[in-house]
C-alpha cells in the first residue's frame, strides 16, 4: 500500500489585503496556521480605479494613483501583522486591475499557493464580488482549484489561537 504524500513546507496561504477588519482577521488566522504547519503567507492587494472619469483632464491618473496608494497601504499594514506572528516577512503582491482577475493570475502563476483565506463580513450585508464568484463555482481558478477557508470576521484572536 502506498504512503500518503505530505505537501512540502513550501505551501502558501494567500490572503487579500483590502483594508477591512475582516482581512486582518483572515491574515491573523493564515499567519497562525502557516507558522504552525511550516508554510508561508503571501498577500495580494489589487488596485482598481474605475475608468469612468478617464476622459477628464488627469482625473483618471489621479484616481489610479490614489487606488495604488490605498492598496499599498493595506498591503503593508497586513504584512506587518503577519510578520508579527510569523517573525518572517510575507511575500507581497501589488497588482493593478480587477481583484478576481489579479487573484486568478497569481494563483495560476504560483503553484505553491495552496489555500486562499478570506474573511467573512460581519455587517450582514451583501457578499462582495469575490465571495459571490467563489460561491457560484464559476471556475474562478480556471484549471487549478484550491481550497478556500472563510474566517468569520468577528472571530477574536483568542478564538483563532484555539483553532490555529
Amino acid at each position: 500500500m502506498g504512503q500518503l504524500q505530505i505537501m512540502s513546507a513550501a505551501r502558501k496561504f494567500l490572503i487579500i489585503a483590502d483594508g477591512s477588519e475582516e482581512s486582518r482577521t483572515a491574515a491573523y488566522f493564515a499567519a497562525r496556521r502557516a507558522r504552525k504547519t511550516g508554510g508561508g503567507v503571501c498577500i495580494l492587494a489589487a488596485a482598481s480605479a474605475d475608468g469612468e472619469f478617464e476622459h477628464f483632464l488627469g482625473v483618471g491618473d489621479a484616481m489610479r494613483a490614489e487606488a495604488l496608494e490605498m492598496a499599498e497601504a493595506a498591503l503593508e499594514s497586513l504584512a506587518e501583522d503577519v510578520e508579527g506572528v510569523m517573525e518572517v516577512r510575507p511575500e507581497l503582491h501589488l497588482k493593478e486591475g480587477d481583484l478576481t482577475g489579479c487573484l486568478r493570475d497569481l494563483i495560476d502563476a504560483d503553484p505553491e499557493i495552496a489555500i486562499l483565506v478570506i474573511g467573512a463580513a460581519t455587517d450582514g450585508g451583501e457578499p462582495g464580488k469575490l465571495v459571490s464568484a467563489l460561491a457560484s463555482g464559476r471556475g474562478l481558478f480556471e484549471g487549478r482549484e484550491i481550497p478556500v477557508t472563510v474566517v468569520p470576521g468577528g472571530l477574536s484572536k483568542e478564538a483563532i489561537k484555539a483553532l490555529a
